[in-house]
């Protein structure tokens, strides 16, 4: 099993989004970064586990966990001309893209926030905490996914 950060602004869909699909399921789509990319194609699986975090927020923070459902698959946004996410070199033929479904396991009672996450020093070598880290798509190692359940005070 593998774990896994994803990175989404809650203006444009939050955890509580997620909570509230009919199956609490959703297509991660939208990612346009190469690395993100390969993560979600070449090494994310079914069952892996994903720690959901809200970018742009005050404060940014983890606000949960997902699991990966379906494994990548052509991001079909990225054909749609009405989609803020086209990209006009993906085709159908030939997808640029990718993206997997994931499913809410658990919505935390509390954020996590960046400067709390910060403090820990179990954390500190977290992809996350790297100055300038922008990947919206990035591993996680387990004990730094244990580490922020123990501090979320949750149990999968």
């Amino acid at each position: 099993m593998n774990y896994w950060l994803m990175k989404s602004e809650p203006g444009s869909y939050s955890i509580d989004d997620l909570a509230q699909e009919k199956k609490k399921t959703t297509f991660w789509s939208g990612v346009r970064n190469y690395q993100a990319r390969n993560f979600m194609r070449d090494d994310m699986q079914k069952g892996d586990l994903v720690l959901f975090y809200h970018s742009n927020a005050c404060p940014p923070a983890i606000v949960g966990v997902a699991e990966v459902v379906k494994e990548s698959y052509p991001d079909f946004t990225s054909w749609d001309e009405d989609d803020h996410h086209f990209d006009p070199k993906s085709t159908p033929e030939n997808p640029r893209w990718f993206m997997v479904d994931i499913k809410l396991k658990k919505k935390f009672p509390e954020p996590l926030g960046r400067p709390e996450l910060a403090d820990v020093k179990s954390l500190a070598d977290m992809e996350l905490m790297r100055k300038g880290s922008r990947l919206s798509v990035q591993p996680v190692k387990k004990k730094e996914f244990d580490a922020i359940l123990n501090l979320a005070s949750v149990t999968l």
